[in-house]
């Protein structure tokens, strides 16, 4: 970590910041690395994928895409004018800016899950950036008579490990959330440790019937890759890419197409209903530095 990241990170702890929690660990990767998002965005627009070519085509399934943290909806509209053009009927997350207490920003993820749900008649599947996954798959086991399957980019479903000027914006987060909602917060919010059912619902297993795919890259710039996959080596891609670049990503696309087309988006009347979800260990990051 750098002499300046270090001097952030103190002053903002001695305020009482989070950052600096026990099961926060920073990654070391140089943020300078997401520079590449723009290579991300030209290759992406030159890649067949894009066009609707060489992949296979939706059946008007509904989709849910959701941002990372600190994004909107807005961003995503490139993926969302794809999966149309690719025979899906998109949705964005309506959660506004992903900036927000975990638990208001996936209540608010929930109506759309049944907003979508309702409007195609079918189950939904869900397909969230960063932060975005981890949301993704709260409400999926929450909802998992209305999610068909999960696809993850880049997140850290597995604990908190990321660039520094991450946890100091999260700190600042944190501190608005605490201003407007004082009574809301604990000393553990923003952490994988909080007890909210936001963080707590990861640690439940989803159902074998529900895949959650998890795309990740060994050179994101901004969460440690470590942290936004499976045991399951069967149930993670890796790709070649940033971490922002994830959602203009022409290796994601093709992934995209592939595994939508191989889940099926069962009619609502005709879903079984799930199994009682069973608790998991989440894994502490400390065993892994």
């Amino acid at each position: 970590m750098s002499k300046l990241h270090h001097e952030e990170l103190m002053a903002v702890n001695d305020l009482g910041s989070i950052i600096l929690h026990k099961e926060m660990r920073t990654s070391n990767l140089p943020i300078w690395l997401e520079a590449g998002v723009f290579f991300d965005w030209f290759m992406l627009h030159t890649a067949p994928v894009y066009y609707g070519l060489g992949v296979p085509h939706g059946d008007d399934a509904g989709v849910v895409l959701i941002p990372g943290f600190m994004g909107t909806d807005i961003y995503l509209w490139e993926m969302n004018l794809w999966l149309r053009r690719v025979g899906y009927r998109p949705f964005m997350s309506d959660i506004g800016w992903n900036a927000d207490c975990l638990n208001s920003l996936v209540n608010r993820l929930m109506q759309t899950i049944v907003k979508a749900s309702d409007e195609t008649g079918r189950k939904v599947h869900l397909i969230g950036h960063s932060l975005g996954g981890v949301l993704a798959r709260s409400a999926a086991v929450r909802m998992q008579d209305r999610v068909a399957s999960i696809i993850s980019l880049g997140s850290p479903f597995r604990g908190i490990c990321a660039h520094p000027i991450v946890f100091v914006t999260v700190d600042r987060v944190r501190e608005n959330v605490r201003r407007r909602n004082p009574e809301d917060l604990n000393d553990d919010c923003f952490t994988s440790v909080c007890s909210c059912d936001t963080v707590s619902s990861l640690a439940i297993h989803l159902p074998i019937d529900l895949p959650h795919l998890a795309v990740y890259t060994k050179t994101d710039g901004i969460v440690d890759w470590r942290v936004c996959t499976h045991d399951d080596p069967k149930s993670n891609v890796e790709v070649q890419g940033t971490h922002i670049g994830l959602v203009f990503n022409h290796q994601v696309y093709s992934l995209v197409a592939e595994n939508l087309a191989r889940v099926p988006a069962l009619d609502l009347t005709k879903s079984i209903p799930s199994p009682q979800p069973r608790l998991i260990q989440i894994e502490h990051l400390a065993a892994q530095h």
